[in-house]
């Protein structure tokens, strides 16, 4: 890959001081950079690297300290975001994948195939399915009847999505994903043992929504479990069934959303948050990481801890906490003050 620097400055509205002629060749952190790099600084943890950074450009924000001559600086707002921004367009994988049925593939005679659409090894589609213009679905997915996915979506491998459940546009499906299994419904008959529950529901996923490697998304008992538009989900991710996550919400690794549950738009659920069942999540609200939510939350904010409270809140109490050993020191202490006083 070869980038002029200044048409990449020009694109992401920076001011360039220094050889505007540079032509790079790779983005690379500041640490790894070498001659032909461009690179980025917006962390003070990462300032330390500056002085023997290689990059022959750097990302910076306005104003920063020139203090070498040897580098040419890209000054915007934000370097984090110019750097994607760059990132995007200039390295954006192809994933190619030839258009057309591979001959291993079984594709059943009902399924409504579009245009431009890429089917590779041992992909296998129900009957009734309907694949959406430009797809790709690359080998071993399985996809069962009555299933759309639709246009531009790209479904990597080993991944399966089971009968009438719904795919929206551009969806970006990792491997390992399983979309639409049984959700998690028994109930105890009279002589104590676990009855199943059939699951006849389906789950719907929106529009520009990507789902983690071997994350699950489990079918609603009756209804929808429905994943609105633009939600992104990390790997290891378990929703359960009737579970609906609202727009552009970010679900971390390894959380867990039990059934019923609903989450809000623009959300922020950090790494290995376990929420239970049948409660509401509002929009706005932040889950700090390792948080577990046993009640609705419906006040904005940034929210921690088990059971998870305001943040300030529960750093307090953490505080608190981790100061217990002195606190029973200082107690005893005043015990035998008061001990002394009573008996004096």
């Amino acid at each position: 890959m070869i980038i002029n620097l200044k048409e990449a400055a020009d694109f992401i509205g920076g001011k360039i001081t220094g050889n505007s002629g540079i032509v790079l060749h790779k983005l690379a952190k500041i640490e790894e950079a070498q001659e032909g790099d461009l690179t980025f600084l917006y962390l003070p943890a990462y300032e330390k690297y500056f002085a023997s950074t290689k990059a022959s450009a750097i990302l910076v924000k306005t104003g920063f300290n020139k203090t070498r001559d040897d580098i040419t600086y890209i000054e915007v707002d934000d370097p984090n975001k110019a750097f994607y921004k760059i990132l995007i367009r200039y390295f954006s994988p192809a994933f190619p994948l030839d258009s057309g049925i591979d001959p291993s593939a079984s594709v059943h005679k009902d399924a409504v195939i579009g245009k431009n659409v890429a089917i590779g090894k041992n992909v296998v589609i129900g009957a009734n399915t309907v694949i959406g213009d430009n797809t790709k679905i690359f080998h071993n997915t399985v996809i069962l009847e009555n299933v759309e996915v639709g246009e531009g979506s790209l479904i990597f491998q080993n991944v399966s999505i089971r009968e009438k459940c719904k795919i929206g546009k551009r969806a970006v499906i990792h491997p390992g994903v399983v979309i639409g299994s049984d959700g998690f419904g028994f109930y105890q008959d009279d002589k104590g043992k676990f009855q199943k529950i059939p699951q006849v529901g389906i789950v719907v996923i929106g529009d520009d929504v990507e789902i983690g490697s071997n994350t699950t998304i489990d079918r609603a008992s009756i209804g929808t479990t429905y994943i609105h538009d633009g939600v992104k989900i990390d790997n290891l991710s378990q929703i359960a069934h009737n579970v609906v996550i609202g727009e552009d919400t970010i679900i971390s690794s390894q959380v867990g959303i039990s059934g019923s549950t609903k989450v809000g738009k623009k959300c922020y659920v950090l790494g290995q948050v376990g929420l239970t069942g049948h409660i509401e999540i509002g929009d706005g609200v932040t889950l700090i990481a390792q948080s577990g939510v046993s009640k609705s939350i419906l006040k904005p904010g940034i929210y921690f801890g088990s059971p998870a409270k305001e943040m300030k809140t529960a750093y307090k109490l953490e505080s608190h906490i981790r100061s217990l050993p002195d606190y029973a020191t200082r107690i005893k202490e005043l015990e035998e003050k008061i001990k002394k006083l009573t008996t004096d």
